[in-house]
């Protein structure tokens, strides 16, 4: 698409000269920080009321945001965060930058001028002429936030916060018969004109939504801390009277550490404390790996959980046995996230908290989750069948649910019906009916899925294969016409057939209904902004090659002159560490007929792993090894995380 520039479609419309706009742009180079709207302004070529009618009819104004970044007032990260919180709270973009502190009232109401290329004034209530008044109604005044702020002869100066349109301040021109200039100024000095001029309290007309309370997050944890007093030891009742009253340096401290795991993508949040005047340990697991976020003043050792059992509607007096729920986190904080709450008492009479971030949004690419081109292949015609069953294994928190929900994606069409029993339900999409497993009433993925039979489904996801009831239920489904999706802690792909054998499935129905197994794990990837290319040297190359196995490696066709490998250097984008971000590492085994009569002899993992192999699948550590190859991680990682 061609950009159209502003004096081109000044020229276009005649609204001036060619050769006007080339003493524009002449003059422009005098005067670079000068547009050229207003220079052809100044130099009398246009009018103004002309210039910001094409400039609003053709949205060639400059953004707010690119003012506010380009002056240093605000960087990208405070913009997403604000753009989130006024979707949220339903209020506008500038109000949720106040409401956040990330900008005054002055700077904006200065960036708001410059973007209309307007003048910005300062209001002094109390030297405005109270016959003023009378130019312009009460309700009018009110309604459009102007105040009429000065005259002189014939021309009535007007204070907005936002510009009105023009035939708005045309149709008061002529109403009043007075030419009109619009100048801008700050939303709290026109509420002061308003209340001088026309006795109108606009503080108090304020609706709800924009009295959401976002300034509950403080610039930095360090400005918190700071501020707090040393004392003695805290006595635990003491410490939770204080939180049930809602002390606001535990609230903000809280919504500090929520909101600033949020922002580095952080999955948990430990809250450790201990026993004497040991400070409380945070730490925070970020791509996998734990760290310590900040360490916090030990007579907060009982408020902090306290306040946390607070947001999830726990029993703060039962500390002597663990409790669990869960938070709505846009009740307390500028943040629409759900987390999930653990707590655990420990030695001298405290609890340790631990907060999961839940990963709400929208499901990731399909050609996003890093499948080789044979994975991708065959996970595909495996997720398209019209019936058997597909399962992702792996531990806690390597990626099966997102994998999951992408394939479901895949084939989220309204031709059909998809029914999904998860705990928790993390991520949502249109189209599938998800429901929510609860055990404590008897509702369990086994009992879901039996309910899910006479829905009349054509695919069904169930979170995971916790019991003997539920996969054999599963395996049932997938031979009566339907697909199924679950998920397995099992370390490997061929492991996983011996422990449903194990669990008591019978081996020939669930060898016909098994369509594929995808075994993953998640390795930190290399930050892209500091990663660095090295040739490996003979016996770096030798180690990789006696890993990945010798006579497979040479099927690759992978040869040392062409070997390149990465490493991370560490930078600001990546905390230092060399990594940004996370990269599955998968194992995906196809049930083949040779694979079937093995399943039916029961055979064990050793035998199906050998026979997966013939059939092409390449291990978790293969996988990990053809990535690093590809300068997508390291072997380190790798290793970390892969089985041989």
């Amino acid at each position: 698409m061609i950009v159209r520039k502003v004096g081109e479609l000044l020229v276009e419309q005649k609204l001036i000269t060619p050769e006007q706009l080339s003493e524009a742009l002449d003059l422009q180079k005098v005067f670079p920080d000068q547009t050229v709207g207003q220079l052809l302004c100044k130099l009398g070529y246009i009018k103004e009321s002309d210039l910001s009618y094409m400039l609003d009819q053709k949205d060639k104004r400059r953004k707010l945001t690119d003012i506010l970044v380009a002056s240093g007032l605000i960087d990208q990260q405070n913009i997403s965060h604000a753009r989130e919180a006024s979707k949220q709270h339903n209020i506008s973009f500038e109000k949720a930058l106040l409401k956040l502190n990330y900008i005054d009232e002055e700077n904006l109401a200065k960036a708001v001028a410059s973007q209309f290329d307007m003048p910005y004034v300062e209001i002094d209530s109390l030297d405005l002429d109270l016959s003023f008044s009378r130019y312009i109604s009460a309700v009018y005044a009110q309604k459009q936030r102007i105040a009429p702020i000065s005259k002189i002869g014939n021309t009535l100066t007007l204070a907005m916060a936002r510009p009105i349109k023009s035939h708005d301040v045309r149709e008061l021109e002529d109403s009043i018969r007075l030419k009109i200039i619009s100048v801008i100024a700050s939303e709290t000095s026109i509420s002061k004109a308003l209340k001088r001029l026309y006795n109108i309290d606009t503080v108090s007309s304020v609706t709800a939504n924009e009295e959401v309370n976002l300034d509950l997050v403080p610039d930095s944890i360090i400005d918190l801390l700071s501020n707090t007093s040393a004392g003695d030891e805290p006595d635990v009742e003491e410490e939770t009277k204080k939180v049930t009253e809602k002390d606001s340096v535990i609230v903000k401290l809280v919504n500090k550490i929520i909101y600033d795991a949020y922002m580095n993508k952080a999955s948990d949040i430990h809250i450790e404390p201990y026993p004497g005047k040991r400070d409380v340990i945070v730490r925070t697991r970020v791509d996998g790996q734990c760290s310590i976020y900040q360490r916090i003043p030990y007579k907060y050792k009982f408020a902090l959980p306290s306040r946390i059992k607070i947001m999830g509607d726990l029993d703060i007096a039962e500390r002597r046995r663990p409790q669990d729920g869960k938070i709505e986190f846009k009740k307390f904080g500028p943040l629409d996230i759900e987390l999930r709450i653990a707590t655990m008492p420990t030695v001298g009479g405290l609890e340790d908290v631990v907060i999961r971030i839940l990963a709400s949004g929208d499901p990731v690419g399909f050609k996003d989750l890093g499948l080789t081109e044979r994975n991708l292949q065959l996970f595909k015609e495996s997720i398209t069948r019209p019936h058997g069953l597909v399962l992702v294994v792996g531990p806690t928190g390597s990626g099966k649910t997102t994998t999951l929900h992408s394939a479901l994606a895949q084939i989220n069409q309204t031709n059909r019906k998809i029914w999904t029993a998860e705990d928790p339900v993390e991520i949502t999409q249109a189209g599938l009916r998800q429901v929510q497993v609860n055990p404590r009433i008897g509702f369990t993925f086994a009992a879901a899925l039996r309910s899910f039979l006479r829905l009349d489904p054509d695919v069904i996801m169930i979170g995971e294969m916790r019991d003997d009831e539920t996969a054999s239920t599963a395996v049932e489904a997938s031979l009566t016409g339907h697909l199924v999706f679950s998920t397995l802690h099992t370390n490997s792909a061929p492991e996983t057939i011996t422990r449903l054998l194990e669990m008591g499935l019978d081996p020939y129905s669930f060898s016909d209904s098994l369509a594929c197994i995808l075994a993953q794990r998640l390795a930190r990837r290399l930050c892209k902004d500091c990663k660095e290319s090295f040739h490996p040297s003979v016996a770096e190359y030798e180690e990789l090659v006696d890993e990945y196995g010798r006579a497979e490696f040479a099927a690759t066709g992978l040869k040392y002159e062409e070997a390149v490998m990465f490493r991370g250097v560490g930078c600001d984008a990546c905390g230092n560490t060399g990594y940004h971000g996370r990269l599955g590492i998968h194992e995906l085994l196809e049930c083949t007929i040779p694979l079937k009569s093995l399943i039916k002899r029961r055979a064990d993992a050793d035998h199906i792993r050998e026979q997966a192999a013939i059939d092409g699948m390449t291990t978790l550590k293969q996988d990990g090894i053809l990535k690093v190859l590809h300068g997508l991680t390291d072997i380190y990682e790798v290793r970390r995380v892969c089985i041989k």
